[in-house]
């Protein structure tokens, strides 16, 4: 899965940093989160540590990036490789 972040975002800038693959980034109007780098920090965290720090709960499950755990450990591997790099499956 990856997450998404809603319009209910604030711009509090305390997710990006938190994110170990760099998949969040500022959008046009709020923050964003690119789903072919998002692994909800499987690899790294148990929990997604954007959602952890988010102070008004806007990150939930994107509903058209679900993954398993099987496949996120697989794209977490694949992004170790590529040193992050890793844009599209």
């Amino acid at each position: 899965m990856s997450l998404i972040i809603t319009d209910e975002c604030i711009n509090c800038d305390v997710c990006e940093p938190e994110c170990p693959n760099e998949a969040i980034f500022l959008g046009l109007e709020i923050y964003e989160i690119d789903p072919h780098k998002c692994t909800e920090c499987v690899g790294h965290f148990d929990e997604p540590q954007c959602v952890q720090v988010c102070p008004v709960a806007c990150i939930p499950v994107h509903p058209d990036f679900v993954e398993d755990k099987e496949t996120l450990w697989a794209k977490f591997r694949r992004l170790q490789a590529a040193g992050g790099s890793v844009v599209g499956d």
